[in-house]
Parts: structure tokens; C-alpha cells; sequence
């Protein structure tokens, strides 16, 4: 499976190579000139070629964030790694490679194409995150094993599957095997799977079919299960009250209390503790119903941030699209009447009115985006406003039930201490027989029972503090955050709209002394 560059020095991907890969199927005319003058971004790249190059090694490829097509077929690749930043790679061609390990690939999620065609792999893995496969090459390798096939049940968008040349295809009942197991396949080595030889196919399997469609559907139903679990967790934590409904909270109180937990085994104990937990818990479900209310207005009042924004962006963009083609229109009637003129004078007076049309075209676009920038400023500072009093009413509610937590402990504490000290001579006295040895060795003395029990409260406390915390740091890191990245997208587009208009009429001035040029 060597190929003729096997025998070639082995290339390395430089900077060089990048630039003449981009350029070469980079943008012509207008767009290539401007390309020229301030050079193609890697990052708004979509399809990067670099195949025959005799390439050892995949690297350097990081500021390609957005490229959704990457052909690196017929190089000397060993291993597949330094795609990790590629997220929104959508066709990926590794084919006539001497890859032997299929690995690398975990973070390309919307992958949907993948050529793995003549390498030296003998194992289907590592592809489990590849959820939006439709087509997998990879003939011309050194798959052998029939069951190794069944890996690739995982991927139900899978369409169509080239396998042709594996010592896997020499196996009589290949293609009944992978068409049985596979049902969802619409070709299999470049061919249509008829009708045929899917009832052929089912027919021959259909026992091990079925019972492995019961074992896949338990699986994806226990998937399923964990991935709506995660989901609402990850709400739950987004409004900052994971962990708050119900008991978590308490339970996880007593889990780092094992002093406390054993005090609780005290006769009697019940009847304080029992009052004590429902009036915790409920509590904390009416943090938790609060949070969750919060946490959809502070998404309505996101959302109407966000819809200002982009109707302020809109309107801005309409007028200067207006603008640029009123422009246009006027300056392919006066370059045609430039070129239709032979009179210098007349030539000299058009240009000039020309410059003057580009010049009053630059203080339009500017007075534009100058509004607009003032205007963003004005939505960011009143949602800026809002957001701050939504952050102080959440953290004003969840210190008041905190403060609830805090004195309903507080009361348990005080309850637990009496207790405590009716049950101290009976414990020390052996008057109670039911007692575990972990509780008898708390009751040896009295200083010994009260520390415990002071213990016991004082981490209660501490929990109810670093909980409040966490979620009243955690929301205000997030506001932070938030406006942060509002007014860093801001000052970028700001910025890249100036350099846009500055090309825009550099771009009007060129074409008039290339004009001119013509003309004299």
C-alpha cells in the first residue's frame, strides 16, 4: 500500500505552505486584491488542499477554526493528530496515507464525510463522537474480523460504506453479515443494497438480529436516561441551584458530618430531626423554585438584549448597503463617462467629481457606523443596568433563605443540645443496651458529647456558607463574564467594520487609477 512519495524527503507544513495552499484557491479580482493587502485570515478559510505534498505530519493547522473541507490524501502520514481545533471540519480525506491507528478525530462532531481509504488500519475505533457520519471510506486497509464491523452500528446517519480490498471482504458472508447488521446502509463498496439481498441477509441473521436489537435498545434507553439527566442538570446548574431540590443539600450536609450522623442514632432523636429535615428541604425547594424563575427572566432579558442588537445591526447594514450601491450605480455611469470622454478637462472634472463622491461615500459609512457604535453603546449600558438589578434581587433571595437554613439549623442545634444532655447518663450508664459502639464512644464524658454535637453544627454552618457563596459568586462571575464578552465582540466588529469601509474605498480609488491609466 506505499505510494510513489514514499521514496521522497518528507515535507513538514510550514507557514510558506499554508499561505501558498490559501492563496492558491483563495478570491479573485475585488475580493483577491483586498486579500493581497491585508492577507486571508486562516480563520475564514472553509476548504484547505494539501495533498501530494509528501507530508509526514499534521500541525500547525490550529487557526483553521472554520475550515469544513481538508484534503490531505497521498502524503506519508503516520498518525492522526493536530485536528482537535477543526470543529467544524465536515469532509475529511486522509486516504493513501500509512495511518495504522484511526484516533485523533474526537472533537470533529459534525464530521460527515471521512476517507480513510489505502492506510495500514486493522481496527474500526476511536470514531464513537462522529454522530453525523453519511460516508466512510476506508478500502484498502487491513480489516479482517467480520464482529469488527459491528462498531460501526454506533453511527445511524451512515449511508454509505466503501470496505472493498480488506482481507475482511475474502470472508463468504461479508456482504450478507454487513448488510443484516448494518440495515440502515444504502451502499456497501460503491454498490446499491437491493432488496434481495436485504431479505437474504435478514433471513440469515434474523435470530442474532433481534436479540441484538434488544441489547441496542436498552442501551440507547439507558443513553437516553443519562443524557436527560445531564441536561437537566446542566439547567439546574446554568441557574445556579444544582443540587438544590428535594434533599441533596442536606443529604450532602450530613455525608461530611459523621459525627453528626452518628449523634442522630440518640433516642429519641426523631423527633426533632424529622421537623428539622422537612423544614430544611422545603427551604431549599423554594431556593430552587426561586433560582429557576430567576434564571428565565434573566434569559428573557438576554434575549431581548440580543433582539435590539441585531435589529440596530440590520437597520446600520440596510443603510450602508443602500449607500455602497447608490455608489456603485454612480460610479459606472461616470467611469463611462470618463471613458467616453477625450477631452483632458472634461476627463480632470469628472475625476475629481469621482474623489469627491468616494470621499463623501467614506463620511457617510463612518457617520453610519459611528451611530451605530453609540447606539450599541446605549443597548449595552441599559442592559447592563438591568442585568445588575436581576443579579442583586437573586442575590438579596438567596440570602434571605439562606438566613432561614441558617436559624432553622440553629434551632436543630439548640434542640440536639438538650438531647444530648438528657441521654448522657443513660448512655454512660449502660441503661441503654440498643446503642453502636460509635455512638458510646462519643458518650464516654461530657466534654467529648458537646464537642461532638458543636462539631456536628459547625459544619452544617460551614456547608450552608460555601453553598451560598458558591452561588452568589458564580452568578456575579457570570454577569462579569457576560458583559465582557458582549463588549469584546463589540470592539471587534467596530473594528473590522472600519477596516471594511477603508477597503471599500481604497479599492474605489485604485480602480479610478487603473482607469486612468487606460485613459492617458
Amino acid at each position: 500500500m506505499s505510494h510513489l512519495y514514499d521514496t521522497i524527503e518528507p515535507s513538514v507544513i510550514d507557514e510558506g505552505m499554508l499561505i501558498s495552499a490559501v492563496f492558491k484557491q483563495g478570491p479573485k479580482e475585488e475580493a483577491g486584491k483586498i486579500a493581497e493587502l491585508e492577507g486571508i485570515a486562516y480563520k475564514d478559510v472553509q476548504y484547505l488542499r494539501l495533498d501530494y505534498r509528501n507530508i509526514l505530519r499534521i500541525e500547525f493547522l490550529w487557526e483553521f477554526k472554520n475550515l469544513t473541507k481538508l484534503q490531505m490524501d497521498n502524503n506519508i502520514i503516520e498518525k492522526i493528530e493536530g485536528l482537535e481545533m477543526l470543529i467544524n471540519l465536515v469532509w475529511l480525506d486522509l486516504s493513501f496515507n500509512n495511518i495504522e491507528v484511526i484516533e485523533g478525530l474526537d472533537t470533529l462532531t459534525k464530521l460527515e464525510d471521512l476517507s480513510l481509504f489505502n492506510n495500514h488500519i486493522s481496527r474500526l475505533e476511536n470514531l464513537d463522537t462522529l454522530v453525523n457520519l453519511e460516508v466512510f471510506s476506508i478500502g484498502n486497509n487491513e480489516i479482517g474480523d467480520l464482529e469488527n464491523l459491528l462498531y460501526l452500528r454506533r453511527f445511524p446517519r451512515l449511508k454509505s460504506l466503501n470496505l472493498s480490498n480488506n482481507p475482511v471482504c475474502e470472508i463468504d458472508v461479508y456482504t450478507l453479515y454487513t448488510t443484516a447488521y448494518l440495515p440502515d446502509l444504502v451502499y456497501l463498496d460503491y454498490r446499491l443494497l437491493d432488496d434481495e439481498i436485504r431479505k437474504q441477509a435478514y433471513e440469515k441473521y434474523q435470530m442474532q438480529m433481534d436479540l441484538l436489537a434488544y441489547s441496542d435498545k436498552k442501551i440507547l434507553d439507558a443513553k437516553e436516561e443519562d443524557q436527560e439527566k445531564a441536561a437537566i442538570y446542566a439547567y439546574h446548574r446554568a441557574a445556579f441551584v444544582q443540587d438544590m431540590d428535594g434533599s441533596l443539600l442536606y443529604d450532602s450536609m450530613y455525608a461530611e458530618d459523621p459525627e453528626g450522623t452518628t449523634l442522630c442514632e440518640m433516642p429519641n432523636t426523631d423527633v426533632i430531626l424529622v421537623p428539622y429535615r422537612s423544614t430544611f428541604n422545603e427551604i431549599c425547594h423554594n431556593l430552587f423554585e426561586f433560582g429557576l424563575k430567576a434564571y428565565e427572566r434573566r434569559n428573557a432579558d438576554v434575549a431581548i438584549f440580543c433582539e435590539c442588537l441585531e435589529e440596530a445591526k440590520t437597520e446600520s447594514k440596510t443603510g450602508c448597503e443602500k449607500l455602497v450601491e447608490e455608489f456603485l450605480e454612480e460610479k459606472r455611469k461616470k467611469f463611462q463617462e470618463i471613458r467616453q470622454t477625450k477631452d483632458p478637462a472634461e476627463i480632470q472634472s469628472a475625476v475629481c467629481a469621482y474623489n469627491a463622491r468616494v470621499t463623501c461615500l467614506w463620511n457617510n459609512l463612518m457617520r453610519h457606523e459611528m451611530v451605530l457604535f453609540e447606539q450599541i453603546e446605549d443597548i449595552i449600558q441599559t442592559f447592563d443596568l438591568n442585568l445588575q438589578d436581576l443579579v442583586n434581587d437573586f442575590n438579596e433571595n438567596v440570602r434571605t433563605f439562606m438566613a432561614s437554613l441558617r436559624e432553622a439549623e440553629t434551632i436543630f442545634h439548640e434542640k440536639m443540645q438538650t438531647l444530648a444532655s438528657e441521654n448522657m447518663l443513660p448512655i454512660m450508664r449502660g441503661d441503654i443496651e440498643d446503642v453502636s459502639e460509635a455512638l458510646r464512644l462519643i458518650f464516654t464524658e461530657k466534654d467529648t458529647v458537646m464537642a461532638a454535637v458543636h462539631t456536628s453544627h459547625d459544619v452544617h454552618m460551614l456547608k450552608i456558607d460555601v453553598t451560598e457563596d458558591a452561588m452568589l459568586k458564580g452568578l456575579d462571575r457570570w454577569m462579569t463574564d457576560l458583559l465582557k464578552k458582549i463588549r469584546e465582540e463589540e470592539h471587534n466588529r467596530n473594528r473590522h467594520r472600519v477596516v471594511q469601509i477603508a477597503h471599500i474605498i481604497d479599492y474605489s480609488r485604485e480602480q479610478l487609477d487603473a482607469l486612468e491609466m487606460q485613459e492617458f
